[in-house]
């Protein structure tokens, strides 16, 4: 069993940023830009009605206030910041949600503050401050790092995210994206490697070993040139390999059943 996750909500004003209509056909849960890197009230509203409507998880994607750098820049912003941000940016997709009758089940960190909280203990702990103390029940999205670590410790739960279309190094961190190779294209080893991540646990890494991962959660991305037509295939290739579907909170509690 297996949730797929993509970025959804992430247009603004008049502009709009991938196919979210299809890809919501496609995942079982959405990460849903909360305003600070993209989103606006209007999307938000929507994005959350139309995840209601198609029976997708409701997720959190709070960023850095960074709307002109899509929240992938980094900024010079203390603990406290981060988490009253993070706070912030809860409170408004916690809202709609409630006003569509549904919860935010997860939170997920985008962009540059993602990149920074799998290795700054700081910027982890404001996050994890940020989701326990407004619901002990979200699930944190995160690979192993600094933010899974700190959400263990506040007894959140935790969801391990592959990333299927990035380079992975061999002590488990992506490939910075300003380097050559960081971002694979090549549809059939996307989702060659997601397969084998799910059903083996395993993915190759630049240096030409083996990596053994754990994964509750695959990041989709559909912001590019053929992204709808490589999830659907992704979506595809799992399921004739005996793989099911489904939202991230089911998926934890397949896995971690409560006595």
């Amino acid at each position: 069993m297996i949730d797929l996750v993509a970025d959804l909500g992430e247009g603004f004003g008049a502009y709009r940023m991938g196919n979210d209509s299809e890809l919501l056909d496609i995942v079982s849960s959405a990460n849903i830009a909360c305003g600070f890197h993209a989103g606006d009230p209007d999307i938000m509203n929507s994005t959350v009605a139309e995840c209601v409507r198609r029976g997708v998880g409701v997720g959190a994607h709070p960023s850095f206030p960074d709307l002109r750098g899509f929240g992938r820049r980094a900024m010079d912003l203390t603990a406290d910041e981060v988490r009253n941000d993070v706070v912030y940016q809860l409170g408004g997709l916690s809202s709609f949600a409630a006003f569509h009758e549904t919860r935010v089940s997860h939170i997920a960190p985008h962009g540059k503050l993602g990149n920074l909280v799998a290795t700054r203990p700081d910027y982890a702990a404001a996050v994890a401050d940020a989701a326990a103390g407004v619901d002990k029940e979200l699930i944190v999205v995160a690979q192993e790092g600094e933010l899974a670590k700190a959400a263990r410790e506040r007894g959140l739960h935790v969801a391990l995210v592959g990333i299927v279309d990035r380079a992975y190094r061999e002590d488990g961190t992506l490939v910075p994206r300003r380097l050559p190779g960081a971002v694979l294209h090549d549809p059939s080893e996307i989702v060659e490697r997601t397969v084998r991540m799910v059903c083996e646990g395993k993915i190759g890494t630049v240096a030409g070993t083996d990596l053994d991962i754990e994964a509750d959660t695959v990041l989709l991305h559909g912001d590019n040139a053929g992204a709808v037509d490589l999830a659907r295939l992704i979506r595809s290739e799992l399921t004739a390999a005996g793989v099911r579907i489904a939202p991230l909170a089911d998926v934890l509690a397949a896995k971690h059943p409560v006595a």
